[in-house]
């Protein structure tokens, strides 16, 4: 559905804009320049940052089946200190998301996400020395921290620099470093796990040294490599930070939140946008992690070798990355989102069905199951987190409402990191039926979301929210602002 935004200096007097300048002296050329000079500047380094946190997120995978649970006295009876080791991660990465988006609104991106990029690559490494399954949640639980605002905070500021539906098809782009590291965290382990007995160490441990190792490193490049918010970007000059300006102005208009005081902290948390948004990517994030953990025990459970595992689990990840992209194009250029969300949900949810009922089908058919999983997770997870992203306005509306959906719909990995249970391998049938039940959980979400969106959109076009112009926080309404018009 396309957006319309309007403009007026008073309520009567409504002129429709179109998102996309049109109407505007805004010139094409320089635009289009423009446009190219922020892809090449804003999302590669974001793009490594979140490849490096995912790969040292989701390590434990491939760390599993080389070792990492029989050396920490991990199994048997203590099976299920491996899903400990996976949920405690999840704690503080919650709890500190919101606070560390606070921080980034108050800093220079570049100084905060290096920073915690190195501490996490830090934490990472202690990962491959501790010897005891209590050193290993700690270091757990200071990885969570540390990653806690890379995620909000890069959707944070990749938002800031482009307009509605320009973003689906940049943040997807970004976004497929997470999938691409499922793939590529494969291919690495395999490589690593060669390494077993060197110095004494395990191939396990190699997995997390060297993978931390090239973290701190990068970490401390990126400071230099990161862009900060559009006012001070170093790689744009006046004339084009102005028509960055006028441009992201075309889209939202006056529908700003630039100061967080009581009124505009309630306007954020009594909006049932951000709690639908959350519930629906908590619903389908637990795929997206069920898939990142568990892909590489899946396919060995199948008869395959660890290493064969590694190996295999690889076109998974491809496949979902590319279908991924796919949606993103197809998302912004027909300017909806809603029906994007439920066919990845239809698809994900087929693959669920086959492995419930996988006790008459081969092996081929199951590891084909995983194809239909992971991809139509990933069409409809990054959809959800740039469908919120539109759905608000304002610098603080942003910055909050990202870090909520992304901190408390992780709740989804927790889930994730509790329902595979070693006692039921190779079924796993609890696994696979709550992870299914959750994506519905996305989907009423979205489903609602989708609703709220049109009978919100209603009551604006017949003026019913005009009365917000007379109140005291006019100039600070955000996404609430009677002109802003809602996407579906």
């Amino acid at each position: 559905m396309a957006d319309t935004m309007k403009t007026s200096s008073v309520p009567n007097e409504k002129v429709e804009i179109a998102n996309d300048t049109r109407g505007t002296n805004i010139d094409p050329a320089a635009e289009k320049k423009l446009l190219r000079k922020c892809d090449l500047h804003v999302l590669p380094p974001l793009f490594l940052l979140f490849l490096l946190a995912f790969l040292d997120r989701v390590n434990i995978g491939n760390a599993k089946i080389q070792g990492l649970t029989e050396d920490l006295d991990m199994i048997g009876p203590n099976a299920h200190r491996y899903n400990i080791a996976l949920f405690i991660f999840f704690v503080p990465y919650i709890l500190f998301e919101v606070p560390s988006n606070l921080i980034l609104k108050r800093m220079k991106p570049s100084t905060w996400l290096s920073l915690i990029m190195v501490l996490w690559g830090i934490s990472t490494i202690g990962m491959g020395l501790v010897n005891t399954f209590g050193g290993l949640v700690a270091m757990r639980v200071l990885l969570g921290l540390f990653e806690a605002g890379l995620f909000p905070g890069c959707m944070y500021l990749i938002s800031m620099y482009y307009k509605r539906h320009e973003l689906q098809w940049r943040f997807t782009l970004f976004f497929t470093a997470s999938i691409i590291a499922g793939a590529f965290g494969g291919l690495l382990a395999f490589a690593i796990a060669k390494m077993d007995g060197v110095a004494g160490y395990g191939g396990w441990r190699w997995i997390f040294i060297i993978e931390g190792v090239v973290t701190v490193a990068l970490g401390l490049v990126t400071k230099f490599w990161i862009t900060d918010w559009p006012e001070d970007a170093k790689f744009l000059n006046e004339e084009e930070r102005a028509l960055l300006i006028a441009r992201l102005s075309s889209d939202t208009g006056d529908a700003v939140m630039n100061r967080l005081d009581k009124r505009a902290a309630k306007r954020i948390f009594s909006d049932p946008k951000i709690y639908l948004g959350t519930a629906a990517y908590f619903g389908v994030v637990n795929t997206g992690y069920a898939g990142s953990f568990f892909t590489p025990t899946i396919v060995k459970e199948l008869g395959y070798t660890s290493a064969a595992a590694q190996v295999r689990s690889i076109p998974v990840f491809v496949v979902a990355t590319v279908t991924a992209i796919i949606t993103a194009y197809l998302t912004d250029r027909l300017r909806h989102r809603y029906w994007f969300c439920i066919f990845g949900l239809v698809v994900a949810s087929i693959g669920y069905i086959m492995l419930l009922a996988q006790e008459n089908l081969s092996a081929g058919v199951k590891y084909f199951a995983l194809f239909l999983i992971v991809p139509g997770g990933y069409i409809t997870q990054p959809v959800v987190l740039v469908w919120m992203s539109n759905l608000v306005s304002g610098h603080y509306k942003r910055s909050v409402s990202s870090a909520l959906q992304v901190g408390f719909g992780n709740l989804g990995g927790i889930v994730a990191s509790n329902v595979f249970l070693a006692s039921e391998m190779p079924t796993y049938r609890t696994g696979y039926g709550v992870s299914l039940g959750m994506l519905w959980i996305c989907g009423l979400a979205c489903t609602g979301l989708f609703f709220l969106v049109k009978w919100e959109n209603a009551k604006r076009e017949r003026g019913d929210r005009d009365g917000r112009l007379l109140e005291v926080d006019a100039d600070n309404l955000g996404d609430d602002h009677p002109l802003f018009r809602l996407t579906s």
